[in-house]
């Protein structure tokens, strides 16, 4: 099977010219994606563990590969939460699935948010790892509109080996990822 598209593009062109920019002694010093963890809260679970079930069919879908369900660490008698009940899902990408679903996110679910003017620039870390929500899950075209529900967003976290965010900024920008203002 051939290598993803982008993983492509990064092994060929991406990476060179990270390299390039930063100065890099080494490849080895040039940021990589290592993994993207799309996680999902259900609140609304405590009431209704049905839901659960249907958000995780929903991320495996989207993902392409099985997620799981999150527990809580903690008892809290003010939401009627105990300990170890599933109040969310969550699925970790790595390798060639990690870099399909980036493309599929950036070419086909993106462009298809209502109003798309870009994805903030304010969710790095500091330590090079970026973050962004999506407030609908309909944006996926793996989902289909008549079986859901429940409009509900996610989380979706893209871990790198980027020391700092300019880093980050720049091997995700390259990837391409849709930020809406350009910084310094």
């Amino acid at each position: 099977m051939a290598a993803p598209r982008l993983k492509e593009k990064y092994t060929t062109e991406i990476a060179a010219q990270l390299k390039e920019k930063f100065q890099y002694k080494s490849v080895m010093q040039v940021p990589r994606l290592t993994k993207i963890v799309i996680n999902k809260g259900i609140g609304a679970a405590v009431a209704d563990k049905k839901l659960v079930d249907l958000g995780l069919e929903e991320i495996t879908t989207i993902a392409g590969q099985k997620a799981v369900a999150t527990m809580s660490k903690k008892a809290v008698s003010n939401f009627k939460l105990r300990e170890k009940m599933p109040i969310g899902v969550k699925v970790t990408l790595r390798g060639n699935q990690m870099f399909e679903f980036l493309d599929r996110l950036v070419t086909i679910a993106l462009p298809r948010v209502r109003d798309f003017k870009g994805i903030s620039d304010k969710g790095f870390d500091g330590r090079g790892n970026y973050t962004f929500g999506v407030k609908e899950q309909i944006i996926f075209p793996e989902i289909q509109i008549d079986k859901v529900n429940k409009i509900s967003g996610m989380d979706i976290t893209f871990v790198t080996t980027a020391a700092t965010d300019e880093e980050s900024y720049e091997l995700l920008k390259s990837l391409g990822m849709p930020f809406a203002n350009a910084k310094k």
